[in-house]
Parts: structure tokens; C-alpha cells; sequence
């Protein structure tokens, strides 16, 4: 635990001079004036997960000063999702860098770890920067590679759904079906960093509202169909969820996924035709995993082809203990 100080604020001297004590309430809006805006949308994410300590789940935040002043803060938490490792963060002031405070702010979590199983731990950064070095001076190894790609419009053919054995199909977020296909899906592309996606997690956290969910299609392959039945449905083959609530000249954020059960090809090909039919007119993103291989080999080839841009990427660095 942090050390108390006379005025009952719990506080650390760094090495640096820095004073340490933990996250309160208008650290976010003080540190935005030393660190500026965040630049990207990873980084905007990465920077709400500063906020004060919890036993439940059990998170701690931490803000170093200089005179005062925040200019640095980290956190670790553990996640439910991916119950593994704990996730950290820290972010130090530019002027504040190369002093050893983001690997002493690691210390000083670290020690406040409960005595459990979870001791490993995960952090993403983006490419070629000043945290990559520190993750791996710091005994990090690489282990995801990430990157948020924009597809340029009709940069992919449109399949003539009409003569096809396939039929794109609008279908409400709440769906069952599609829920319980996001849950397999997300499970299976994190085989990497083990995740327990339940199909309530997967309406909360991806297909409600609050998730900024706003529509999702699906491809369906009318092969499977029974051809008694007019009005069955084939299963779904591809899944696109949007984030976007209005149409507008930025890229559309959408999540992209398939049918896990599928083999590559097929995978590739229900992907292709669906990224055909939503990016047909306008220009959308995907995040796209190393481990997401039918997605990534369609992305790479847009990207050589100049029909799609890496908007930034990221890399996800774990330790784990013996």
C-alpha cells in the first residue's frame, strides 16, 4: 500500500523527485493539460481506463506529480473477459521521459497486486513508440499486432447476390443468433490472450446501445437452406455490427466477423462478399488481428493495391509469470 502523508493523502517519492498518490476525481481533465489530446481513437480508449481504485473488480490508479502538477498516471486492473493477465497502462508527460517513472509506477502496482493467481500482465501501445521500448526494456514480448484499416469504397466487387447461393440480411442487434455467432466468433480470434465471451457480455459490450452499436447485416448462405421451406434461413456465414449512428464522410467504424466453424477459404470468401456489400459506396473501418486471418489476408491485399490505408496500429505486449 501506498504510504500515508501527514494530511492523510497516501503519497510516494520517486527516484525522479515525483510525489505519487493515488487517482481522484479531475485528475482526467488536469492531465490533459500537460499531455494534450489524445491521437487516435486506441489512445482515447486506453486513457478512460485512468480512473480511481476499485476491490470490485479490483483495478488501482495511481497519478505522479512534479510540484503539484499531475504528470504521469498508470493503472492495472483485472478484466473478467480475459481473466489471465492484468491489464496496464501508463502514460508520462513528454518532459517527464527517460527518468525511469513509468518503470517505477510499474513497481508500485505491481506491489498492490492481490495475492492470486492472475500475476501476469498485458499492455498494448502503438507502433514505434516511446512505450514499445519501455514494454520491452521492461521484459514485455510481443505477442498481437493490430491495426485499424480503412477500406476505400467500391474498392472490392459486389456479388450479385441475386444469382448467388447467399442473401445479405439486416437483423436486429438483440438477435439470439447473432449474439450467440459474436460470442464463438470473439472467443475464438482471442485464442491468443484466453477470453470467456458469454452471450450477455456480448450484448453489453458489443450489440447494445451503450456499445454504440447502431445496425448489423448478415450474410446468409441460402445453399443450406431446406429448399421445402421457403422461409428458412441459412445459417449466417459473415457478420458486419456499425458503430456509426449517421452517415457522414468519415469511415463508417464497423466490426467485421465470420462464422468460426468455417475453413479459411470459405471464411475469405463469406468475408469478401460481404465487405463488398457494405463498403460498396462508402468507406468503412475494421480492426483487423494477426489472428483474424481471413480478414487480414483481404486487407493486405487492398492495402497493396492502394484500396485501403492503415489508419494506425497497435501492438499487444504481455509478461507472464513462470
Amino acid at each position: 500500500m501506498l504510504p500515508t502523508a501527514p494530511n492523510g493523502q497516501p503519497t510516494l517519492l520517486l527516484d525522479s523527485g515525483l510525489s505519487v498518490r493515488p487517482w481522484t476525481e479531475g485528475d482526467d481533465l488536469r492531465l490533459l493539460e500537460v499531455w494534450g489530446d489524445p491521437e487516435n481513437s486506441m489512445h482515447h480508449q486506453d486513457r478512460s481506463l485512468l480512473r480511481p481504485s476499485s476491490n470490485a473488480p479490483w483495478s488501482r490508479c495511481i497519478v505522479a506529480e512534479a510540484s503539484g502538477v499531475p504528470v504521469a498516471a498508470a493503472t492495472m486492473f483485472r478484466s473478467s473477459l480475459h481473466p489471465d493477465r492484468l491489464s496496464f497502462y501508463v502514460e508520462v508527460a513528454p518532459e517527464h521521459r527517460r527518468r525511469g517513472v513509468a518503470a517505477q509506477l510499474l513497481q508500485i502496482l505491481e506491489a498492490e497486486v492481490p495475492n492470486c493467481d492472475v500475476q501476469s500482465l498485458k499492455a498494448r501501445c502503438a507502433k514505434g513508440s516511446a512505450a514499445q521500448c519501455f514494454l520491452k526494456d521492461n521484459g514485455f514480448r510481443k505477442v498481437q499486432h493490430s491495426r485499424e484499416v480503412i477500406i476505400h469504397p467500391d474498392s472490392l466487387p459486389v456479388p450479385d447476390v441475386e444469382n448467388l447461393p447467399i442473401d445479405l440480411e439486416e437483423i436486429a442487434t438483440g438477435s439470439v443468433e447473432l449474439t450467440e455467432l459474436v460470442a464463438d466468433f470473439y472467443n475464438t480470434v482471442h485464442d491468443w490472450d484466453r477470453a470467456e465471451m458469454t452471450l450477455g457480455r456480448a450484448q453489453q459490450m458489443l450489440l447494445s446501445a451503450e456499445s454504440g452499436a447502431t445496425g448489423a447485416v448478415v450474410l446468409r448462405s441460402t445453399a443450406a437452406a431446406d429448399s421445402a421451406d421457403e422461409e428458412a434461413s441459412g445459417p449466417i456465414l459473415a457478420f458486419a455490427i456499425s458503430y456509426t449512428p449517421e452517415r457522414t464522410d468519415a469511415p463508417a467504424d464497423v466490426l467485421m466477423g465470420w462464422d468460426p466453424k468455417l475453413d479459411q477459404e470459405h471464411a475469405e470468401q463469406a468475408v469478401m462478399q460481404l465487405l463488398g456489400l457494405v463498403a460498396a459506396r462508402y468507406p468503412v473501418s475494421v480492426e483487423v488481428d494477426d489472428s483474424m486471418a481471413p480478414l487480414k489476408r483481404i486487407t493486405d491485399v487492398l492495402g497493396e493495391q492502394d484500396a485501403a490505408e492503415i489508419d494506425f496500429e497497435a501492438l499487444i505486449y504481455v509478461r507472464d509469470t513462470p
